[in-house]
Protein backbone atom coordinates (compact mmCIF):
# COMPACT_ATOMS: atom_id res chain seq x y z
CA UNK A 1 0.00 0.00 0.00
CA UNK A 2 1.21 3.51 -0.90
CA UNK A 3 2.23 5.85 1.89
CA UNK A 4 0.79 9.33 2.40
CA UNK A 5 3.97 10.89 1.04
CA UNK A 6 3.87 8.75 -2.11
CA UNK A 7 0.20 9.55 -2.71
CA UNK A 8 0.84 13.24 -2.19
CA UNK A 9 3.63 13.09 -4.76
CA UNK A 10 1.41 11.30 -7.28
CA UNK A 11 -1.38 13.83 -6.72
CA UNK A 12 1.05 16.67 -7.39
CA UNK A 13 2.30 14.96 -10.57
CA UNK A 14 -1.21 14.33 -11.92
CA UNK A 15 -2.27 17.90 -11.07
CA UNK A 16 0.70 19.21 -13.05
CA UNK A 17 -0.23 16.97 -15.98
CA UNK A 18 -3.78 18.31 -15.88
CA UNK A 19 -2.52 21.88 -16.09
CA UNK A 20 -0.17 21.02 -18.96
CA UNK A 21 -2.83 19.24 -21.04
CA UNK A 22 -5.25 22.10 -20.39
CA UNK A 23 -2.69 24.63 -21.63
CA UNK A 24 -1.85 22.50 -24.69
CA UNK A 25 -5.55 22.23 -25.49
CA UNK A 26 -5.88 26.02 -25.46
CA UNK A 27 -2.81 26.46 -27.68
CA UNK A 28 -4.03 23.85 -30.18
CA UNK A 29 -7.49 25.41 -30.19
CA UNK A 30 -6.01 28.81 -31.06
CA UNK A 31 -3.93 27.28 -33.88
CA UNK A 32 -6.98 25.43 -35.19
CA UNK A 33 -9.07 28.63 -35.32
CA UNK A 34 -6.19 30.38 -37.10
CA UNK A 35 -6.05 27.65 -39.75
CA UNK A 36 -9.85 27.68 -40.05
CA UNK A 37 -9.81 31.44 -40.66
CA UNK A 38 -7.08 31.04 -43.30
CA UNK A 39 -9.16 28.33 -44.97
CA UNK A 40 -12.18 30.63 -45.22
CA UNK A 41 -10.02 33.27 -46.88
CA UNK A 42 -8.71 30.80 -49.47
CA UNK A 43 -12.05 29.36 -50.55
CA UNK A 44 -13.32 32.41 -52.53
CA UNK A 45 -10.13 32.46 -54.63
CA UNK A 46 -10.45 28.82 -55.67
CA UNK A 47 -14.19 29.20 -56.24
CA UNK A 48 -13.61 32.13 -58.60
CA UNK A 49 -10.94 30.18 -60.52
CA UNK A 50 -13.38 27.27 -60.88
CA UNK A 51 -16.00 29.64 -62.29
CA UNK A 52 -13.49 30.99 -64.82
CA UNK A 53 -12.54 27.46 -65.88
CA UNK A 54 -16.24 26.58 -66.14
CA UNK A 55 -16.82 29.58 -68.43
CA UNK A 56 -13.86 28.59 -70.59
CA UNK A 57 -15.08 25.00 -70.93
CA UNK A 58 -18.57 26.18 -71.83
CA UNK A 59 -17.20 28.40 -74.63
CA UNK A 60 -17.13 27.17 -78.22
CA UNK A 61 -13.36 27.61 -78.51
CA UNK A 62 -11.31 24.42 -78.04
CA UNK A 63 -9.14 24.34 -74.92
CA UNK A 64 -6.44 21.92 -73.86
CA UNK A 65 -3.59 21.57 -71.38
CA UNK A 66 -0.91 18.99 -70.52
CA UNK A 67 -2.40 18.95 -67.01
CA UNK A 68 -5.58 17.34 -68.40
CA UNK A 69 -3.92 14.58 -70.43
CA UNK A 70 -4.62 11.04 -69.26
CA UNK A 71 -1.55 8.76 -69.17
CA UNK A 72 -1.24 5.01 -69.14
CA UNK A 73 -0.48 4.46 -65.46
CA UNK A 74 2.75 2.63 -64.76
CA UNK A 75 4.21 5.05 -62.21
CA UNK A 76 1.80 6.43 -59.67
CA UNK A 77 2.53 9.09 -57.05
CA UNK A 78 0.71 9.48 -53.74
CA UNK A 79 1.23 12.58 -51.62
CA UNK A 80 0.12 11.76 -48.07
CA UNK A 81 -0.11 14.37 -45.34
CA UNK A 82 0.49 13.78 -41.65
CA UNK A 83 1.82 15.85 -38.77
CA UNK A 84 5.27 16.95 -37.66
CA UNK A 85 4.37 16.80 -33.98
CA UNK A 86 2.78 14.13 -31.83
CA UNK A 87 0.05 14.19 -29.17
CA UNK A 88 -2.73 14.28 -31.77
CA UNK A 89 -4.36 10.92 -31.07
CA UNK A 90 -4.85 8.53 -33.98
CA UNK A 91 -4.49 11.30 -36.59
CA UNK A 92 -1.45 9.83 -38.37
CA UNK A 93 -2.45 6.21 -37.79
CA UNK A 94 -5.81 6.71 -39.51
CA UNK A 95 -4.19 8.33 -42.55
CA UNK A 96 -1.60 5.55 -42.79
CA UNK A 97 -4.33 2.89 -42.70
CA UNK A 98 -6.16 4.66 -45.54
CA UNK A 99 -2.89 4.74 -47.50
CA UNK A 100 -2.47 0.98 -47.13
CA UNK A 101 -6.03 0.44 -48.34
CA UNK A 102 -5.44 2.75 -51.31
CA UNK A 103 -2.31 0.82 -52.31
CA UNK A 104 -4.37 -2.38 -52.46
CA UNK A 105 -6.94 -0.60 -54.68
CA UNK A 106 -4.26 0.80 -56.99
CA UNK A 107 -2.85 -2.67 -57.57
CA UNK A 108 -6.29 -4.08 -58.21
CA UNK A 109 -6.88 -1.37 -60.82
CA UNK A 110 -3.47 -1.01 -62.47
CA UNK A 111 -1.87 -4.39 -61.77
CA UNK A 112 0.53 -5.72 -59.16
CA UNK A 113 3.54 -4.35 -61.03
CA UNK A 114 2.47 -0.69 -60.86
CA UNK A 115 5.24 1.37 -59.28
CA UNK A 116 4.03 3.59 -56.44
CA UNK A 117 5.95 6.62 -55.20
CA UNK A 118 4.83 7.74 -51.75
CA UNK A 119 5.61 11.38 -50.99
CA UNK A 120 5.10 12.00 -47.25
CA UNK A 121 4.43 15.46 -45.82
CA UNK A 122 5.20 15.65 -42.11
CA UNK A 123 7.83 13.93 -39.93
CA UNK A 124 5.36 11.51 -38.33
CA UNK A 125 4.04 10.35 -41.70
CA UNK A 126 7.59 9.96 -43.03
CA UNK A 127 8.40 7.70 -40.09
CA UNK A 128 5.25 5.64 -40.75
CA UNK A 129 5.71 5.14 -44.51
CA UNK A 130 9.36 4.15 -44.10
CA UNK A 131 8.02 0.90 -42.67
CA UNK A 132 6.58 -0.03 -46.08
CA UNK A 133 8.62 -2.98 -47.28
CA UNK A 134 7.82 -3.51 -50.95
CA UNK A 135 10.01 -3.51 -54.07
CA UNK A 136 7.39 -1.60 -56.06
CA UNK A 137 6.93 1.13 -53.44
CA UNK A 138 9.38 4.02 -53.19
CA UNK A 139 9.29 6.56 -50.37
CA UNK A 140 10.40 9.94 -51.65
CA UNK A 141 10.46 12.70 -49.02
CA UNK A 142 10.84 16.23 -50.37
CA UNK A 143 13.44 18.34 -48.57
CA UNK A 144 12.17 21.60 -47.10
CA UNK A 145 8.49 20.65 -47.05
CA UNK A 146 6.48 19.85 -43.94
CA UNK A 147 2.89 19.97 -42.70
CA UNK A 148 3.28 23.61 -41.62
CA UNK A 149 4.54 24.88 -45.00
CA UNK A 150 2.92 27.93 -46.57
CA UNK A 151 3.36 30.44 -49.37
CA UNK A 152 6.35 30.05 -51.66
CA UNK A 153 7.28 26.65 -50.22
CA UNK A 154 3.88 25.24 -51.18
CA UNK A 155 4.13 26.89 -54.60
CA UNK A 156 7.51 25.29 -55.29
CA UNK A 157 6.26 21.92 -54.05
CA UNK A 158 3.24 22.16 -56.37
CA UNK A 159 5.46 23.05 -59.32
CA UNK A 160 7.67 20.01 -58.62
CA UNK A 161 4.65 17.72 -58.64
CA UNK A 162 3.37 19.33 -61.83
CA UNK A 163 6.74 18.92 -63.54
CA UNK A 164 6.91 15.26 -62.45
CA UNK A 165 3.58 14.68 -64.18
CA UNK A 166 4.16 16.69 -67.36
CA UNK A 167 7.72 15.33 -67.61
CA UNK A 168 6.47 11.74 -67.55
CA UNK A 169 8.06 10.69 -64.25
CA UNK A 170 4.62 10.08 -62.75
CA UNK A 171 1.58 9.10 -64.80
CA UNK A 172 -0.91 9.99 -62.09
CA UNK A 173 -0.69 11.80 -58.75
CA UNK A 174 -3.18 11.33 -55.92
CA UNK A 175 -3.34 13.19 -52.63
CA UNK A 176 -4.39 11.85 -49.22
CA UNK A 177 -5.07 14.28 -46.41
CA UNK A 178 -7.43 14.92 -43.51
CA UNK A 179 -10.37 17.17 -44.28
CA UNK A 180 -11.46 19.50 -41.48
CA UNK A 181 -15.21 19.35 -40.82
CA UNK A 182 -15.43 20.43 -37.21
CA UNK A 183 -13.46 20.25 -33.98
CA UNK A 184 -14.83 16.75 -33.36
CA UNK A 185 -14.92 15.47 -36.95
CA UNK A 186 -12.06 15.08 -39.41
CA UNK A 187 -12.53 13.00 -42.57
CA UNK A 188 -9.69 11.39 -44.57
CA UNK A 189 -9.91 12.33 -48.26
CA UNK A 190 -8.27 10.67 -51.27
CA UNK A 191 -8.38 12.81 -54.39
CA UNK A 192 -6.83 12.73 -57.83
CA UNK A 193 -4.55 15.73 -58.24
CA UNK A 194 -3.12 15.08 -61.72
CA UNK A 195 -4.32 14.78 -64.36
CA UNK A 196 -6.97 17.35 -63.50
CA UNK A 197 -10.41 15.99 -64.30
CA UNK A 198 -12.44 18.37 -66.49
CA UNK A 199 -15.64 16.69 -65.29
CA UNK A 200 -15.56 18.58 -61.98
CA UNK A 201 -15.97 21.86 -63.88
CA UNK A 202 -18.77 20.76 -66.21
CA UNK A 203 -21.57 21.75 -63.87
CA UNK A 204 -19.99 25.16 -63.30
CA UNK A 205 -19.64 25.69 -67.01
CA UNK A 206 -23.31 24.92 -67.66
CA UNK A 207 -24.51 27.19 -64.87
CA UNK A 208 -22.21 29.95 -66.07
CA UNK A 209 -23.44 29.57 -69.62
CA UNK A 210 -27.11 29.80 -68.64
CA UNK A 211 -26.91 32.49 -65.96
CA UNK A 212 -24.19 34.92 -67.04
CA UNK A 213 -23.56 37.23 -69.96
CA UNK A 214 -21.35 36.28 -72.94
CA UNK A 215 -17.59 36.62 -72.47
CA UNK A 216 -14.91 37.95 -74.78
CA UNK A 217 -11.61 36.20 -74.08
CA UNK A 218 -8.32 38.04 -74.59
CA UNK A 219 -5.86 36.94 -75.87
CA UNK A 220 -7.84 33.71 -76.48
CA UNK A 221 -9.67 31.03 -74.47
CA UNK A 222 -6.96 28.40 -74.95
CA UNK A 223 -4.16 30.66 -73.64
CA UNK A 224 -6.21 31.74 -70.63
CA UNK A 225 -7.12 28.12 -69.90
CA UNK A 226 -3.48 27.03 -69.89
CA UNK A 227 -2.61 29.92 -67.55
CA UNK A 228 -5.53 29.42 -65.15
CA UNK A 229 -5.15 25.65 -64.61
CA UNK A 230 -1.80 25.96 -62.75
CA UNK A 231 -3.43 28.62 -60.54
CA UNK A 232 -6.26 26.21 -59.78
CA UNK A 233 -3.71 23.52 -58.92
CA UNK A 234 -1.84 25.88 -56.59
CA UNK A 235 -5.02 27.07 -54.87
CA UNK A 236 -6.08 23.46 -54.33
CA UNK A 237 -2.71 22.56 -52.77
CA UNK A 238 -2.75 25.60 -50.50
CA UNK A 239 -6.22 24.61 -49.36
CA UNK A 240 -5.12 21.02 -48.70
CA UNK A 241 -2.20 22.15 -46.52
CA UNK A 242 -4.52 24.41 -44.53
CA UNK A 243 -7.26 21.78 -44.25
CA UNK A 244 -4.84 19.20 -42.95
CA UNK A 245 -3.28 21.68 -40.52
CA UNK A 246 -6.70 22.60 -39.11
CA UNK A 247 -7.67 18.92 -38.84
CA UNK A 248 -4.40 18.12 -37.04
CA UNK A 249 -4.97 20.82 -34.45
CA UNK A 250 -8.59 19.73 -34.01
CA UNK A 251 -7.40 16.17 -33.39
CA UNK A 252 -4.87 17.49 -30.89
CA UNK A 253 -7.57 19.49 -29.09
CA UNK A 254 -9.67 16.34 -28.72
CA UNK A 255 -6.65 14.30 -27.59
CA UNK A 256 -5.70 16.91 -24.98
CA UNK A 257 -9.32 17.11 -23.82
CA UNK A 258 -9.38 13.34 -23.37
CA UNK A 259 -6.05 13.42 -21.51
CA UNK A 260 -7.28 16.28 -19.33
CA UNK A 261 -10.50 14.40 -18.47
CA UNK A 262 -8.51 11.27 -17.59
CA UNK A 263 -6.17 13.32 -15.40
CA UNK A 264 -9.15 14.81 -13.53
CA UNK A 265 -10.65 11.36 -12.92
CA UNK A 266 -7.31 9.99 -11.72
CA UNK A 267 -6.82 13.05 -9.52
CA UNK A 268 -10.22 12.49 -7.90
CA UNK A 269 -9.44 8.82 -7.27
CA UNK A 270 -6.03 9.63 -5.77
CA UNK A 271 -7.54 12.33 -3.59
CA UNK A 272 -10.15 9.90 -2.25
CA UNK A 273 -7.44 7.29 -1.60
CA UNK A 274 -5.26 9.92 0.07
CA UNK A 275 -8.13 11.07 2.31
CA UNK A 276 -8.95 7.49 3.30
CA UNK A 277 -5.32 6.73 4.12
CA UNK A 278 -4.99 9.99 6.06
CA UNK A 279 -8.18 9.23 7.99
CA UNK A 280 -6.91 5.73 8.81
CA UNK A 281 -3.63 7.23 10.00
CA UNK A 282 -5.43 9.71 12.26
CA UNK A 283 -7.70 6.97 13.62
CA UNK A 284 -4.68 4.78 14.37
CA UNK A 285 -2.94 7.60 16.21
CA UNK A 286 -6.07 8.33 18.26
CA UNK A 287 -6.40 4.66 19.20
CA UNK A 288 -2.76 4.60 20.27
CA UNK A 289 -3.28 7.69 22.42
CA UNK A 290 -6.43 6.28 24.02
CA UNK A 291 -4.69 2.95 24.58
CA UNK A 292 -1.84 4.71 26.37
CA UNK A 293 -4.22 6.64 28.61
CA UNK A 294 -6.02 3.42 29.63
CA UNK A 295 -2.75 1.85 30.72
Amino acid sequence: MATLRELKGRIGSVASSEKITGAMKMISSAKMHKAEAALKKQLPFRSQIEVIIGNLLSADAPVSSPLLEEHHVENLGVVVWGSDDGLCGAFNVNLFKILLGNIVQYRAKYGDNVKITVIPVGAKMLKAVQKLDDNNITVQPIEGIDSKSEGEVVKKFTENLRDSFTGGKLDRIDILYMNFKSISRQVPVTEQLLPISADKFNGLGQSAATSSRPYIFEPDAASIFRAVLPLYLLSLMQEVFTENRAAEQAARVMAMQSANDNAKKLLEQLQIEYNKLRQNSITTELLDILGGQVK
